[in-house]
């Protein structure tokens, strides 16, 4: 029996995840983010507390920490702009 719970808990949980990530992208469109990861011009971007991939919209690097808007998304990876 607390094998079949775990295992319904475990899909609960995938499905979850899922549905955000499916839902949240476009909530996240002209939203200021920080970079992570340097953009080279794919990295990761923090927003509203959560990873994303992301790629500057214009191909250029962004270093570490910079402010980014986070423009859309194309396949899950979020596009950027650098905040100036």
């Amino acid at each position: 029996m607390a094998i079949f719970a775990a295992l319904v808990a475990a899909v609960v949980a995938a499905l979850s995840r899922h549905k955000k990530a499916g839902a949240g992208d476009i909530k996240l469109i002209g939203q200021i983010a920080t970079v992570e990861a340097p953009l080279a011009p794919e990295g990761t971007i923090i927003v509203h507390g959560e990873l994303w991939r992301a790629k500057s919209d214009n191909g250029s690097v962004v270093l570490s920490h910079a402010q980014v808007r986070v423009v859309g998304f194309k396949d899950f990876l979020a596009l950027v702009e650098r905040c100036d």
